[in-house]
């Protein structure tokens, strides 16, 4: 039987999602026990999400849970109320606003823990990585961005743009994993205003420069360098995951992450390095380099 443990961070904001859902993960935890590829398989290794039917609870939403999957331990990370109960709910019975508020602020203060995490890393490890990136946008820029886009900004990237509004890089790889950078404010309206004309122009697109079509609810976050957003990935906020774009006509792709899961990861593979079996972190110069092979890129170890 799997040793199964519930993050402590988990176990204290857990009833501020609801007052059974630290009945719900128990539970959870006791079928992960005896079924550990019980979820289905994010982004990154080892990382599954699975549903709990919030019906099934008394005072529990419908959650998507997040755990980590080792070798003899699992360890449960993270539960996001997911609209996936929507359908099943009464016509009259509106969503408990204390309840939404209250899901609202964790996340919130998941997304900033995380990339915190990130940033206090590439500080310490990283400086010219740190350095590139840009300050943080004020209420008012934040506020311009989402009249521009026509949609609103959802809390949780509000927070994260709070704290730093995009990432110039280094030698034209950005700070996240792949290199991928997050996107200037600018760069997101610019890319979420092209791909939304195209999308209702009716006119043929050049070979080169196709792309899926775009919905409303789509905000880019991150790009694939921080000069180049030929692909990279977006925000769904009906659904609060990621998904990938790209100009090259390829399908989309759902990452299966929310901003708060995305970011962790990122923040776990630089503070231990053997769980990146897809993109090792190391450092050239002083700057942070994921998978490279130059002869001066230095792999990072645990």
């Amino acid at each position: 039987m799997t040793n199964v443990e519930i993050s402590p961070r988990l176990r204290e904001a857990a009833t501020e999602l609801g007052a059974g859902v630290p009945y719900a993960l128990k539970v959870l935890a006791g079928r992960l026990a005896e079924e550990p590829e019980l979820g289905r398989p994010m982004g990154p290794p080892g990382v599954l999400t699975v549903m709990v039917d919030g019906d099934l609870f008394e005072d529990c939403p419908t959650l998507a849970v997040d755990y980590l999957r080792g070798p003899d331990r699992i360890e449960i990370r993270q539960a996001t109320p997911t609209r996936a109960a929507t359908p099943a709910r009464s016509r009259d019975q509106a969503v408990d606003p204390a309840a939404a508020a209250a899901a609202e602020a964790l996340t919130v203060r998941e997304v900033k823990d995380a990339w915190q995490r990130v940033t206090h890393w590439l500080l310490r490890h990283a400086p010219a990585s740190h350095e590139a990136l840009r300050p943080g946008a004020d209420p008012a820029a934040l506020t311009a961005l989402e009249h521009d886009l026509g949609t609103p900004i959802p809390p949780a990237l509000r927070a994260l743009w709070s704290l730093n509004a995009g990432d110039d890089g280094v030698g034209g790889r950005g700070c996240l994993p792949g290199n991928r950078a997050l996107m200037t404010l600018d760069a997101v309206a610019e890319s979420y205003r092209h791909r939304m004309d195209a999308r209702g122009a009716h006119r043929p697109e050049p070979e080169y420069d196709r792309f899926t079509a775009w919905r409303a609810t789509w905000i880019p976050v991150i790009s694939r360098a921080p000069a180049d957003g030929t692909s990279g990935l977006y925000l769904d906020t009906s659904t609060g995951f990621l998904g990938g774009w790209s100009r090259y006509n390829e399908p989309p792709a759902d990452e299966l992450d929310t901003l708060v899961t995305y970011l962790e990861e990122t923040a776990d593979m630089l503070e231990a390095p053997a769980l990146a079996t897809r993109d090792r972190p190391g450092l050239r110069d002083g700057a942070l380099v994921w998978g490279g092979e130059e002869d001066d890129w230095h792999p990072l170890t645990d």
